[in-house]
C-alpha cells in the first residue's frame, strides 16, 4: 500500500496577520502592470499553493495530457474542469511535493496564454519586494485563514493545498480526499 511521505510531528500552522488593503493594492497593481505575475498571486491565492508550484505550473502547462496517477493506481486528464472551477494535476515530486492545483475556470484561458512561460521564483519574489507589493509567501497563509472558515475538514484544506506532510493517507484515503476536496471547492 502506498503512502504519501509525511512527518512524525504534525506542524501546525503559524497564523500571520495579513494585511489585506495591501493584497488589494498587490492584485490591482499587478492587474495594470504585470499580468504574468497576476496570473501567479491569482492561483496562489485560489489554491493555495507555493510560488514555485505555481511557477512549474504555468512552465509545464499541457492540459491535454494524460497521466498516471500513482497515489490512486489509475490515469486522469491533466486538467479536470467541473461547471465553476479545474484542478489541475502537477505531480509535483521536487523539493515540497505538489499534486493538485484548484483554481476558478476563468483562469484557463490565462495559464493557456502563459503556458510555457519560465521564470525563476526569486525574481517574483524579488519583484513584489522592490514594488512594495505583498509577497508571494503569504498568499497561502491568506488562503488557509479563509479556507479555514469555509472548508470542513481541515484534512480536505490540506489536501487542497499539497500539505502531505501533515496528512497520513493511503491509497484508498487519497481518493476519498479528492472526491472530498471537489466537493468542498465546489461550494
Amino acid at each position: 500500500m502506498e503512502v504519501v511521505p509525511s512527518r512524525s510531528y504534525e506542524n501546525k500552522v503559524r497564523i500571520f496577520k495579513i494585511d489585506l488593503d495591501l493584497f488589494k493594492k498587490t492584485m490591482d497593481f499587478l492587474r495594470e502592470r504585470h499580468e504574468l505575475y497576476y496570473l501567479y498571486y491569482l492561483v496562489m491565492y485560489y489554491s493555495g499553493i507555493r510560488l514555485e508550484h505555481v511557477v512549474k505550473l504555468v512552465e509545464t502547462y499541457s492540459p491535454d495530457e494524460i497521466v498516471y496517477v500513482e497515489m490512486m493506481d489509475d490515469y486522469s486528464a491533466r486538467l479536470v474542469c467541473f461547471d465553476e472551477f479545474c484542478r489541475y494535476y502537477l505531480g509535483y515530486r521536487g523539493g515540497k511535493p505538489c499534486d493538485w492545483v484548484y483554481f476558478p475556470k476563468e483562469l484557463v484561458n490565462m495559464l493557456s496564454k502563459y503556458g510555457g512561460t519560465k521564470r525563476d521564483r526569486a525574481v517574483v519574489s524579488r519583484y513584489a519586494l522592490r514594488k512594495g507589493l505583498l509577497r508571494p509567501k503569504y498568499l497561502r497563509k491568506l488562503h488557509w485563514q479563509v479556507g479555514k472558515k469555509v472548508v470542513r475538514d481541515k484534512d480536505v484544506l490540506r489536501f487542497i493545498q499539497s500539505r502531505f506532510g501533515e496528512l497520513r493517507i493511503s491509497e484508498e484515503r487519497y481518493g476519498d480526499l479528492l472526491r472530498e476536496a471537489d466537493e468542498e471547492y465546489r461550494s
